[in-house]
């Protein structure tokens, strides 16, 4: 695949163009038909995709960030990519790739999300912002039967502890890989990869994994 192994690879319309090709694999066609259900119910959000070179449904780890940033869009003054990625050609989006990296994390192992799944122009959440994203979180978790681990990244994403706990999952929790939580609390930030590292380390056989749980998230 091109760029995966390349942080802000996302600067390249190439690769962009590349993932997008991508999206009606097996692993990612009901992740990309998920995604087009919620631009087709909120057509003044905008909802990026899923990234493909992660591991869609086969995913057994969820990192749940807040909400997608302007460099997710591809409607801006500055133009992005489409793709909630650590590809991003970002801060924020690099750090993840270096991250990842450093707790050695194959990406095929997880797929990436925000707890406010759309961006509406403003870094700026509501309350109410909050409660719908939690409630559309029981339909995301449905799609991904693999699922073991969720670690919830940033203030935000941990409002959804007590539900992802509910469902038995191994619930990690770490800062935002952002450029304001390295400036104001640096040892916060130096603690994510190995907070990453431990949730990768936390894994539970498929068949462990109880139909209940499924019924549940509906």
């Amino acid at each position: 695949m091109v760029y995966v192994n390349t942080p802000r690879s996302f600067k390249h319309p190439e690769a962009i163009a590349h993932r997008r090709t991508m999206l009606d694999e097996p692993h990612m066609a009901p992740l990309t038909g998920y995604v087009e259900r919620l631009r087709a119910e909120n057509p003044t959000w905008e909802f990026q995709d899923f990234d493909p070179a992660d591991g869609g449904v086969n995913a057994d780890i969820l990192f749940l960030f807040e909400k997608p940033g302007p460099m997710t869009s591809s409607t801006g003054k500055r133009q992005g990519s489409g793709f909630i990625s650590r590809n991003n050609d970002d801060p924020t989006a690099e750090a993840i790739f270096a991250f990842m990296a450093e707790a050695n994390i194959d990406r095929r192992r997880t797929v990436m999300w925000n707890v406010i799944p759309g961006w509406n122009g403003t870094i700026k959440v509501s309350s109410a912002e909050c409660r719908d994203g939690l409630d559309e979180l029981r339909t995301l978790v449905a799609l991904l039967p693999r699922l073991t681990t969720v670690v919830l990244v940033g203030r935000k994403a941990g409002k959804a502890e007590a539900f992802m706990r509910s469902l038995g999952l191994h619930v990690f929790i770490s800062a935002h890989p952002s450029p304001k939580v390295r400036s104001i609390n640096r040892p916060m930030w130096d603690l994510i990869p190995k907070q990453w590292a431990e949730a990768a380390s936390k894994n539970q056989p498929q068949a462990a994994l109880s139909a209940d749980r499924y019924n549940s998230a509906r």
